[in-house]
């Protein structure tokens, strides 16, 4: 694949809010996103993800009193034209009525770049995103694939400062959605250029982002990488939004945590868990082990095939149900008893 480098700026956010016809939207938040870092506003509908991508646009001003700075360029006020951001929205905005050439050039005929470079750029671009064999055709012959590409190369081609992606990749199925997932990481990562992403897909924010911005009802809830957001969270919010979380309920009886299947021992270095009245726990940290020597007991109520894992539905462990992967050839018939072993670093204590 052909890399084009990008020249790169850091992008600051200060104090910026957002009120709609009185309403606020989005609470002053404060973010600094690293030169050719690629941070991803991660959240569900409605939490501010999308206006803050469009105040970094210069599609929103923020509300009194709020800065965005790119480097050291204050462009609070200029409009988007004249911020040398790249754009992709969810609905790509093609121009039906041009080619792939066409619009993957638009932004460089707007701009009055010499035919020449801009042609040489044009070329460089669709071989980057493999469209060279589609330069002639009209956008309606393409593929939703092939679609995005055009979308992304035209949003690149004006060489712009920060790269802004609105949901790009949620109008396709999923074998092609991780397919693109995966070559936009390749991309983005020789690019060097700065990138916000906004989705609400977690598996798009964990591949894709060197930090995540998880936001919850126009709040910033964490920032971190996306180990720390998995591993790490800060609070039930995160925990619940980004991958499956167990809960196990009960008290601490000579240092073990006692419930109702059983008691969880915890290491010396997880000192911080003792007195929590709950303890979590992601799937994949728990193990089956032989019932007579488990820390927690249960029965199976469910086991669901997904391929390469099942994922067993244990029930009398704990006082909700326990979701456990293991590898996807065991087989295990409703009602057989489980042990469980869940490794001691991997517990959390949520505020």
């Amino acid at each position: 694949m052909t890399v084009i480098h990008l020249a790169s700026v850091p992008v600051t956010l200060t104090r910026c809010a957002k009120t709609f016809r009185g309403t606020r939207v989005l609470e002053p938040l404060d973010l600094t996103i690293g030169a050719g870092e690629t941070l991803v506003l991660l959240g569900p509908s409605g939490c501010g993800k999308t206006t803050t991508l469009r105040m970094i646009a210069g599609l929103e001003s923020p509300d009194a009193g709020g800065r965005i700075a790119f480097g050291d360029e204050d462009v609070t006020l200029l409009p988007i034209e004249r911020r040398e951001v790249g754009m992709v929205f969810q609905s790509y905005a093609l121009f039906p009525n041009l080619t792939v050439r066409g619009n993957v050039g638009y932004g460089l005929k707007i701009r009055k770049i010499a035919p020449n470079v801009a042609r040489e750029r044009v070329d460089e671009l669709l071989a980057m995103m493999r469209l060279t064999e589609h330069a002639d055709k009209p956008i309606d012959q393409l593929s939703g694939g092939q679609r995005q590409r055009v979308a992304l190369a035209r949003a690149l081609a004006p060489q712009p400062r920060v790269l802004l992606l609105d949901e790009p990749l949620t109008a396709l199925d999923a074998r092609l959605r991780d397919t693109l997932r995966s070559e936009m990481n390749t991309l983005l990562r020789g690019l060097g250029v700065t990138t916000v992403y906004v989705t609400h897909d977690q598996a798009e924010a964990m591949e894709l982002g060197d930090r995540i911005v998880v936001m919850s009802a126009g709040r910033i809830e964490q920032i971190g990488t996306p180990r720390d957001i998995y591993y790490r969270p800060a609070n039930r919010t995160v925990a619940q939004f980004v991958g499956t979380l167990n809960r196990i309920v009960g008290d601490w009886r000579e240092g073990r945590f006692t419930t109702l299947g059983g008691a969880v021992a915890t290491s010396a270095s997880e000192a911080h868990l003792r007195g929590a009245g709950e303890l979590f726990f992601r799937p994949e940290d728990a193990s089956l082990v032989d019932p007579a020597n488990a820390q927690l007991r249960g029965t199976v109520e469910h086991a669901a095939f997904l391929g390469e894992r099942t994922r067993l539905t244990i029930g009398g462990a704990a006082p909700d149900a326990l979701f456990i992967d293991v590898a996807g050839r065991v087989e295990l018939a409703r009602g057989t008893p489980v042990g469980m072993s869940i490794a001691p670093d991997a517990l959390i204590a949520l505020a």
